[in-house]
């Protein structure tokens, strides 16, 4: 990562932007603590990157939805558990939902079509999701900054591993624990 930053100079940062435009936060963790531990990342031009990037990716995401939406969901079924989910939430919670989804995994890349889709406002959805974008973009930063200044420069790809091996290994068990206790739920 610090590599990056060291060929590519500030043109790295479009990369964040790109990154979080699709996706992005094991990215900009990752690169606010190579930043952290490093000093070659400045936190400030991350964030706004994140920022920027995310904002502009739901944006898009949004329009999709609004546009083109029950289209979308008969190319692609599979998407439409997540859509339903979302469709809840955002009738359930509104704006907490709004400023928040991209927290949530497993809905967060059909979140912002599904507020399309749901026909709210073009200008209501950008203003929130402005707010949460920056919520989101600061919240990682930070996130990875602190872990860049714990663990130090040369733990510090030890760690940003480990965690991601425990996510992992979380999200593996939990799919065994479902998928054994519906097993015994059904009948033989």
């Amino acid at each position: 990562m610090a590599e990056i930053w060291e060929d590519w100079g500030s043109l790295a940062y479009l990369g964040v932007f790109l990154w979080a435009f699709l996706e992005g936060e094991t990215f900009v963790i990752a690169a606010a603590a190579v930043g952290s531990a490093t000093g070659l990342i400045d936190p400030w031009m991350l964030m706004i990157a994140a920022w920027l990037g995310s904002f502009c990716g739901d944006q898009c995401w949004f329009y999709l939805g609004w546009k083109f939406g029950p289209r979308l969901l008969e190319k692609r079924p599979k998407a439409r558990k997540a859509f339903e989910r979302a469709a809840v939430l955002l009738h359930k919670y509104g704006t907490g939902f709004i400023l928040s989804f991209r927290f949530l995994y497993g809905i967060r890349n059909v979140a912002a079509a599904a507020c399309g889709m749901a026909g709210l406002s073009y200008r209501r959805f950008a203003i929130l999701n402005f707010i949460g974008a920056g919520v989101w973009a600061a919240s990682f930063v930070a996130a990875g900054w602190f872990l860049g200044a714990l663990f130090g420069p040369e733990n510090i790809f030890w760690a940003i591993g480990g965690i991601a091996f425990s996510v992992l290994g979380f999200f593996l068990l939990r799919w065994w624990w479902r998928r054994r206790r519906r097993a015994a739920v059904q009948p033989t």
